[in-house]
C-alpha cells in the first residue's frame, strides 16, 4: 500500500479542506505527507488556512489516515483507479481548472489526453425528437472518433451514452456518487458496458450516496473534461445550462441544437444561442467545422509536417515535437516546453504564419 497515495487520500478526508486548499497546502508543504508533518505554527501561516483549520488538520490526522486506508482498500478491491491531480496521467483538461477535483476515481479504460472529448447533455425529460437528434449527431461524429462524456442521468445523458455504444465510440459517465452507489441504479448495466472502451468516474469515494448538491458540482467535471459541450434539449432551468455556463467559463466551445417556440425543452438551447453562449448547430459536421476537426486514418493523430530541426529555432522545434500527434492547450504547451506564455503565443503565431501550426478553439493548437 503506497504511503504516498494514502496521505493524498487522507487530505481529501479532512473536514473544511476543499480542492483549492489541498493544492495550496501541497504547494507550500511540498507533498501530501509533508502536510501532516508540518508544525501547526507553519500551517496556520499558509494563505487560507489560519489557526482553526491548522488545528483541525492536526486533530484529524489519525482519523483521516484511517479513512484513507479503508478507501484505498475498497478501491483496489473494486479495480478502481485513483488519480491525484499531481499524477502524470491525471486528465490534462481538468488539471487546467482552478476548481478541478484533487482526486478522481476511475473505473474502465484509462483516459487518453490525446483524444478529442465532447460532452453531450440535456434535459432528463427528453422528447422523441431530442433522442433522435442525439443519435443523429453522435452517429455523424463517428469519422472524427471523439470520446463522448455525459452524466449517466435519465434523458439526453443516457441517450448519448447509448448512441456512443451503438456506434462504437468510447464514452465516459461522470457520477455524483461513489462507484457503488450508481444513480439511477437502472443504468448500472449500461455503465458496465461503457467500461469496455470507456468508463465511469467520480470525485467521491465508495459509499458516497446521491445528494442534490453534488450534481451541480459533478457538472464542472463534465464541462472541464471536454473540448466542447453540446446541449441537445434543455428547459429554462436545469443542470444542462449549468454545464454550458461552466464550459463557457472554462473557455471551451459550447454548441446547442435549436428548437421550436412551442417546445419547452428547447427554451434553454434557444436561450444559450440567443445570448451568444452557444453556437447553433444542426449536425455533426457543424461541430467538426467549428472545432477544426479533420478525419484521418490515424485515430485523430495529426502527423507532423516535414520540417527539419535546422530550419527552425530550438524553442520552435520543442513546440513542434510536443504537438506531434496531439492537440494541446497553450498552458500545457507552456508548462511542458518551459516557455513563458507571452513568448509562446508569439512563437505559435509565427508558426501559424509559416503554415506549421493551426490554432483551435479554446486556445488549443495542433500541427497542420
Amino acid at each position: 500500500m503506497s504511503s504516498h497515495r494514502l496521505y493524498q487520500l487522507a487530505l481529501t478526508q479532512i473536514p473544511g479542506i476543499g480542492n483549492a486548499l489541498i493544492k495550496s497546502l501541497i504547494s507550500y508543504c511540498g507533498s501530501a505527507k509533508a502536510v501532516f508533518t508540518t508544525p501547526k505554527g507553519k500551517l496556520e501561516k499558509i494563505p487560507g488556512v489560519g489557526k482553526q483549520l491548522s488545528a483541525n488538520i492536526i486533530d484529524q490526522n489519525k482519523k483521516a489516515l484511517e479513512k484513507a486506508e479503508t478507501i484505498l482498500k475498497t478501491s483496489q478491491a473494486s479495480d478502481i483507479q485513483l488519480l491525484f491531480y499531481t499524477d502524470p496521467n491525471y486528465p490534462v483538461r481538468l488539471k487546467q481548472l482552478f476548481d478541478a477535483p484533487s482526486m478522481l476515481y476511475v473505473k474502465g479504460t484509462e483516459l487518453d489526453d490525446s483524444k478529442r472529448y465532447i460532452a453531450v447533455v440535456g434535459t432528463r425529460q427528453a422528447t422523441s425528437e431530442g433522442k433522435q437528434n442525439v443519435e443523429k449527431i453522435i452517429s455523424g461524429l463517428v469519422p472524427y472518433n471523439p470520446i463522448i462524456i455525459s452524466g449517466l442521468a435519465y434523458g439526453i445523458d443516457i441517450e448519448a451514452h447509448k448512441a456512443a455504444l451503438k456506434y462504437g465510440l468510447p464514452t465516459y459517465g461522470v457520477m455524483a456518487t461513489g462507484m457503488d452507489m450508481m444513480y439511477p441504479a437502472i443504468h448500472k448495466k449500461i455503465a458496465e458496458k461503457m467500461q469496455e472502451s470507456g468508463g465511469i468516474l467520480t470525485e467521491y469515494p465508495m459509499g458516497t450516496k446521491a445528494d442534490p448538491a453534488r450534481f451541480p458540482a459533478r457538472n464542472r467535471i463534465i464541462a472541464g473534461l471536454s473540448d466542447a459541450t453540446l446541449v441537445v434539449e434543455a428547459g429554462e432551468k436545469g443542470g444542462a445550462l449549468i454545464t454550458a455556463r461552466l464550459a463557457q467559463d472554462y473557455d471551451r466551445e459550447v454548441f446547442a441544437v435549436p428548437g421550436g417556440l412551442k417546445n419547452k425543452f428547447s427554451e434553454g438551447c434557444n436561450h444559450l444561442i440567443r445570448n451568444n453562449v452557444a453556437q447553433l448547430i444542426t449536425c455533426a459536421e457543424d461541430i467538426a467545422y467549428s472545432m477544426g476537426w479533420e478525419t484521418n486514418e490515424n485515430n485523430n493523430k495529426v502527423q507532423a509536417p516535414k520540417i527539419k530541426k535546422e530550419d527552425v529555432s530550438d524553442e520552435a522545434w520543442a513546440v513542434i515535437q510536443l504537438l506531434d500527434g496531439r492537440e494541446l492547450h497553450i498552458d500545457e504547451l507552456s508548462w511542458k516546453s518551459q516557455i513563458q506564455v507571452g513568448k509562446l503565443a508569439t512563437l505559435l503565431l509565427n508558426l501559424e504564419f509559416e503554415n506549421i501550426v493551426v490554432s483551435l478553439p479554446g486556445k488549443k493548437f495542433k500541427l497542420r
